[in-house]
């Protein structure tokens, strides 16, 4: 057998290996997967899509356990704490796991040491969205507006990337915006919707049907490109706004010290619920970029993000919660 062979075999093995060990730890009991938001919103959406596919895979039964609250902190402070035996994991998010690090002065939990990364689902860009009684369609009516009234118009932050994408963008621009902080994108739609607030930062899932309908429009979306969901929504680059670039992922966490073979079971069972065609099919029509990539990759991404996030909450002297 030569050796390229060889490395394949030894994949497969050690994949198979992991799976089986991770059914022999669980021992049949359930395992909880924490979402730190309420159900419909865009974390709890990817892992309903998911759960089906990795229970089949791990051969054990996941359930999820929506733990709402502003910016994800409560669910992750639990999950945190939770055993490492392979029973709790949490689907984390750019706020929950890079923002909130320096967002909070004494946040519960440390993004980087109390968590194991397993895989990173998603990414997406988010849509600047308002209520449709504000006039005008780009981020010029918006910041003509704004600055007539400094500090009148209000934006519903469902969690912590929303509201550091709102603060960075309000500062670029140079308005004063107020932030009013909801349990999850759901409600803070539903605050827009309403006309509770005035505007907020949302996913392309979040917002698709209302602005289809004329419920909701679009000021511009926060990502570099622009979403295949929403193809008529400009960029903030493309409106002028040069060097902005904000996007939302969703990923897999396990609590530190988390045994590996447990870690690389639950990768081998997000990647192949990632694959299945129903799957694919339903992220990309939820606008969703497919990632998937490898425990280290995705340690590798929040670190990043970590850091990216502090100089920018620094820089901009955004407040500290």
């Amino acid at each position: 057998m030569n050796r390229p062979m060889r490395v394949v075999v030894a994949s497969i093995v050690l994949a198979l290996l992991s799976t089986v060990a991770f059914a022999q730890d669980s021992s049949k009991r359930t395992v909880r997967v924490l979402v730190a938001s309420p159900p419909g919103g865009p974390s709890d959406t990817q892992i309903r899509l998911l759960v089906p596919k990795m229970s089949e895979v791990l051969e054990q039964t996941l359930i999820v356990d929506n733990r709402p609250s502003n910016n994800g902190v409560v669910a992750a402070e639990i999950a945190s704490q939770a055993a490492p035996d392979g029973h709790t994991f949490i689907v984390g998010n750019s706020g929950t796991h890079a923002v909130n690090a320096t967002l909070y002065r004494k946040l519960p939990y440390d993004p980087v040491r109390d968590f194991v990364a397993i895989s990173q689902f998603s990414t997406t860009g988010m849509v600047v969205a308002a209520n449709p009684r504000l006039p005008g369609n780009s981020i010029h009516d918006l910041v003509a507006l704004a600055r007539k009234q400094p500090g009148k118009l209000n934006v519903s932050v469902a969690g912590a990337t929303g509201e550091l994408a709102g603060d960075a963008l309000w500062f670029q621009v140079q308005i004063q915006i107020t932030n009013v902080h909801y349990k999850g994108s759901s409600p803070a739609t539903l605050a827009l919707l309403t006309g509770e607030t005035d505007l907020s930062l949302l996913t392309p899932l979040a917002t698709l049907t209302y602005i289809k309908a004329g419920k909701l429009k679009a000021y511009g979306i926060t990502s570099t490109e622009r979403s295949p969901m929403l193809p008529d929504i400009p960029t903030m680059a493309e409106q002028g706004v040069q060097g902005y670039d904000f996007q939302f992922w969703n990923g897999l966490f396990a609590p530190a010290k988390t045994p590996d073979r447990v870690v690389r079971a639950m990768h081998k069972g997000v990647v192949q619920a990632l694959q299945d065609p129903e799957v694919t099919k339903r992220f990309i029509a939820l606008g969703l970029v497919i990632v998937g990539n490898r425990p280290e990759e995705f340690s590798a991404v929040v670190k990043r993000d970590v850091e990216k996030f502090r100089k920018i909450i620094i820089a901009s002297g955004i407040p500290r919660l």
